[in-house]
């Protein structure tokens, strides 16, 4: 199994791509000189902004080298190896995944690094792995938290002739998978340690189940003092540095803080799997880098912050009664779940350039294709003016395009990052 040796052509029936050449890949979509405002694009259309990205980029880069730990940042938010690609040549240690599909599509892309921050189970996302695993250049981890994961792994790979190294996942009272107490974490070690076909790397958590600093500090130290008592004991196998590693994209900063004083008396590779900070947002990722550019001493000196980088612009379609403008945007389009989106910017075909939409618009409701915009009963707007609306929660707007365009300040398109959900 081999990387795909020439980029993957574009899907021509895609939303967001307007009269789109049969033949053209990403690499051509720069010779087309598009323009988003000249409607060259079909709406709507899923944008990100590359001068913000690649803030984004140097930012987050910066941020985990102050500390000095790894980025392993969680790749389920865009699925776009294009976007991969662009992290991993900015420093980024490897990708985290969550499924075994997912890394397959990963290393069909040349991804070599894979992190999966979930338990695998199941024969047939066993064999995936166990494939990719025969390639030397290929290194992966996944976690567990049960002894019958743990034996259905050991037996697995043990028969295949491979060794799988596994992390134990913590995990606090209520939250989501992770092992609760000692003992529990004590068992699933002796399981582990049965197998030839294991070899225990470390410990990984998920602190955003939690909501209180104080908890998730406490929950932090908690993985650290369980990694030194396995490091202690002499219960870890891998054939190379121990591994810990926690960090969504809300708490990276507590998280970079607590892991990076740990010290086990041995080698230790310390990786965060931020996954929202390529694109941020404008709602739930927006508020968690407030109060992380108010507290951490790193982050106030890196100023300007993370920048929202993706919008999804959108039609005015009908404006059926004073003070309501239909938009064609919908649930299959944008993320509805952590806020409805937000309007930004309007543009009237042929203006100069797009301008701030009124702060009193907003949008009340969503259905499959179409948006409820509240407006005002006088308000100067058009059947055919274009709407840029800003999103909270960018893993469920990247899951519902198969290409996202990006594109330079003058709104030109100069490239299109493929999905593979």
């Amino acid at each position: 199994m081999t990387p795909s040796s020439s980029p993957a052509p574009l899907d021509p029936n895609g939303k967001g791509l307007g009269a789109f050449p049969e033949s053209c890949d990403a690499a051509g979509v720069a010779g087309l000189q598009w323009n988003l405002l000249r409607e060259d694009v079909s709406l709507p259309v899923a944008v990100l902004y590359e001068s913000r990205v690649q803030h984004n980029l140097q930012w987050m880069q910066r941020f985990m080298e102050a500390y000095k730990v790894k980025l392993a940042p969680h790749g389920k938010t865009t699925m776009s190896p294009a976007l991969f690609q662009r992290q991993i040549d900015g420093g980024a240690w490897g990708i985290t995944l969550a499924t075994a599909p997912q890394t397959l599509a990963a290393y069909r892309h040349g991804i070599r690094r894979v992190l999966m921050a979930n338990q695998l189970v199941g024969r047939a996302n066993m064999a995936i792995i166990a494939r990719l695993l025969r390639d030397p250049s290929f290194t992966y981890f996944c976690i567990v938290d049960s002894p019958a994961n743990a034996a259905q792994l050991g037996a697995y790979f043990g028969e295949q002739g491979l060794v799988l190294p596994v992390l134990i996942e913590l995990g606090p009272a209520g939250g989501r998978t992770g092992v609760r107490d000692e003992a529990q974490l004590q068992a699933v070690a002796d399981e582990i340690a049965r197998w030839p076909g294991l070899a225990l790397a470390g410990i990984e958590v998920y602190e955003g189940v939690l909501q209180e600093e104080s908890a998730i500090r406490a929950f932090l130290r908690r993985a650290t003092g369980a990694l030194g008592e396995l490091a202690a004991a002499g219960r870890l196998r891998r054939n190379g540095p121990a591994l810990i590693s926690g960090a969504g994209s809300a708490w990276f900063d507590v998280v970079a803080e607590e892991f990076s004083q740990v010290d086990i008396g041995a080698p230790l590779e310390i990786v965060l799997r931020p996954g929202c900070y390529l694109s941020h947002d404008v709602g739930i990722y927006r508020s968690a880098a407030e109060r992380i550019n108010a507290n951490n001493p790193v982050a106030r000196g890196m100023e300007p912050g993370l920048q929202p980088a993706l919008q999804v612009w959108a039609y005015v379609q009908s404006l059926p009664e004073p003070g309501r403008a239909i938009v064609a945007l919908g649930k299959r389009d944008a993320a509805f779940d952590a806020g409805l989106p937000t309007p930004a910017l309007r543009y009237r075909p042929g203006a100069q350039a797009p301008d701030a939409a009124p702060a009193h618009w907003k949008l009340t409701a969503m259905m499959d294709q179409h948006a409820f915009m509240q407006i005002g009963a006088d308000d100067d707007i058009q059947v055919g003016d274009m709407i840029a609306f800003d999103i909270s929660h960018p893993c469920l707007t990247f899951d519902k395009w198969r290409q996202v365009l990006l594109v330079d300040e003058h709104y030109g398109v100069i490239d299109v990052a493929a999905t593979f959900f």
